[in-house]
């Protein structure tokens, strides 16, 4: 149970069945782990339509995250690719969500098993931001072209400071927020930036055989369809990416 404190942390108050409800997208992030790295043409890369809950901290939510879904399954996909195959699962986290995945950080801090990077618009919540492996802090107002541009080295510099410790699983926090007509995002991406966005890390975890989950995270926009939009596009791009891999397994 919270108090009063920690359902203000949260953002919402916690009614009984709320546990229950916050670990769906827990067991989803899991399930959709386990597709992207089952062996054969049908891994690669995998959904869910809820997750990215990266604020949520290991022992308190926080900015409508209670459960850390990413956390939980990595640790889960670690002790499973142990007892199968008596060796480590490297894991990174992509988070480009608008706000900084802060708990993710704080809980895989000084943790060489799993490398986390968080592109974010520097201004926003959180405020007291946990220090990922690689932070990227954008400026209010960003636009397509700056953000593209800041993407890609930052994924260059990711690649190699994973160089020596490959991942064998990524998570890829989208989100929605960075959109121009998100009422918290402070960003200026265009649906089309978002696009470019979702296909430059979803080809380059493709092109380097990187099981991907593709998570939707926050979204909240004026209008609900724009975010729903943006959600269904990155779920597109997931798709296509997905097939190019089959292809590529059975070729």
């Amino acid at each position: 149970t919270r108090g009063a404190a920690g359902q203000r942390e949260i953002g919402f108050d916690w009614p009984p069945a709320l546990a229950a409800r916050a670990a769906w997208p827990v067991g989803a992030t899991t399930a959709a782990a386990r597709v992207a790295w089952s062996d054969g043409a049908e891994g690669g890369v995998s959904a869910s339509l809820g997750g990215g809950t990266h604020h949520a901290n290991a022992g308190q939510g926080s900015g409508y995250c209670v459960f850390n879904d990413v956390a939980v399954a990595a640790r889960l996909m670690q002790a499973e690719w142990h007892r199968r195959r008596r060796a480590l699962l490297q894991v990174a986290v992509i988070d480009l969500d608008v706000h900084q995945g802060n708990g993710t950080a704080a809980i895989f801090a000084d943790d060489d098993t799993v490398f986390t990077f968080s592109m974010h618009g520097e201004r926003n919540f959180p405020f007291r931001k946990s220090p990922s492996d690689l932070d990227v802090g954008l400026p209010d107002g960003c636009t397509d072209d700056v953000y593209l541009d800041a993407l890609r080295p930052a994924l260059a510099t990711v690649w190699q400071r994973l160089a020596a410790r490959p991942p064998g699983l990524v998570f890829y926090v989208a989100g929605a927020d960075p959109h121009e007509g998100d009422r918290l995002g402070r960003l200026k991406l265009t649906t089309a930036g978002l696009a470019a966005r979702d296909e430059i890390v979803l080809d380059a975890l493709r092109e380097r055989r990187i099981p991907a989950v593709v998570l939707m995270a926050g979204g909240y926009g004026h209008v609900v369809d724009t975010t729903v939009d943006v959600h269904l596009q990155t779920l597109r791009i997931a798709q296509r990416a997905q097939a190019a891999w089959a292809r590529a397994s059975t070729a």
